[in-house]
């Protein structure tokens, strides 16, 4: 999720659970503590463009590392504002790793994937349940908090919490609808005996992208699961076959193991990109749900050396042609 909300669902949920801590300081240290697992954006390399995917959502993620998390935010909160909040060590601690544990869990319910049990597994959780920017979802939290905070009741934050959970539990639901639809799609096709994923599109909770692989190929279409059900279909492309794609490549190059990483980091959804040469992309990922436009990749480059990192390329398109489009398709199932 953005910052903000991992921030605001770090603050209400100490609020609302922690009964003898002052709100306010539940909702502060909580908000910084439930942005704290992020702080391994700054696992990175000069040299080896990927290090950053496999430590974003890795080990500050994982559940085993809540008290260490919690621990290390609510030192350093103690010292620096324990003595002007009349707060110990322990109450900081305590709200700490409720609001860091809020992370990792708040993460996993996107489709990004997320390393929750780690070290026993590198298995990426992706419950892909809601977007990883959603106001709806957001917005009504940070009034919950402000007005637990301008009220001086906790019955604001226990509000806001029961609309975290309940708007959780309505995108696991309209996820259920938009694979149903989306199986029913795959069976018009005559495909038979697939796995539809479905992820929300952005910034919402009723357009669903919709994938599966059949025939050597992914097959994208995008749903609404809103009163009026719609369907618009979409695109399919090949799957990486990189004897056929790449035949220059080595198979023990660096690139080629860069190749590895990207497979695992997007969890097996990876083909050429169409619009860019030697691109690989990530289709999971599209600025609209029902096409096939990854909006990151890596290139590959026949002229590399055996020990040269392929490069990471991000190709984020929000224009306003695409929001428009995007706000179409959510307003035509109602």
């Amino acid at each position: 999720m953005d910052p903000i909300s991992q921030g605001i669902v770090g603050a209400i949920v100490p609020q609302a659970i922690r009964s003898k801590t002052n709100l306010g300081v539940a909702g502060l240290f909580g908000f910084i503590a439930g942005m704290a697992a992020d702080l391994d954006i700054f696992i990175k390399s000069t040299t080896d463009p990927l290090l950053f995917l496999e430590y974003h959502r890795q080990f500050t993620h994982s559940l085993v590392f809540i008290p260490i998390g919690g621990f290390v935010t609510g030192y350093l909160l103690y010292l620096i504002l324990g003595k002007r909040f009349k707060v110990s060590f322990m109450e900081s601690w305590l709200i700490c790793s409720v609001g860091y544990g809020t992370h990792g869990l708040l993460d996993a319910c996107t489709g990004y994937g997320t390393l929750i049990l780690w070290p026993f597994t590198n298995e990426r959780i992706a419950l892909s349940i809601i977007s990883i920017i959603d106001p709806l979802f957001t917005i009504p939290i940070i009034l919950f908090v402000i007005l637990s905070l301008v009220k001086k009741s906790r019955v604001f934050a226990r509000l806001g919490f029961l609309w975290m959970i309940s708007y959780l539990i309505l995108g696991a639901f309209n996820q259920k609808t938009a694979k149903e639809i989306g199986n029913r799609i795959a069976m018009e096709r005559g495909h038979t005996d697939i796995k539809v994923e479905a992820k929300p599109s952005f910034a919402n909770l009723w357009v669903w992208k919709t994938l599966y692989e059949a025939d050597g190929k992914y097959f994208v279409d995008a749903v609404h699961t809103g009163l009026n059900r719609r369907i618009f279909e979409g695109q399919s492309i090949a799957k990486l076959n990189l004897k056929q794609d790449f035949p220059w490549l080595k198979q023990y190059s660096q690139q080629a193991q860069d190749i590895e990483r990207f497979y695992w980091f997007s969890m097996g959804y990876i083909a050429i990109d169409p619009s860019r040469k030697n691109h690989i992309g990530d289709i999971r990922y599209s600025a609209l749900p029902n096409e096939i436009a990854p909006l990151w990749s890596i290139k590959l480059n026949p002229k590399s050396t055996a020990s040269q990192h392929v490069k990471y390329v991000t190709h984020r398109d929000f224009g306003i042609d695409n929001r428009r489009r995007l706000w179409d398709m959510i307003l035509s199932g109602w």
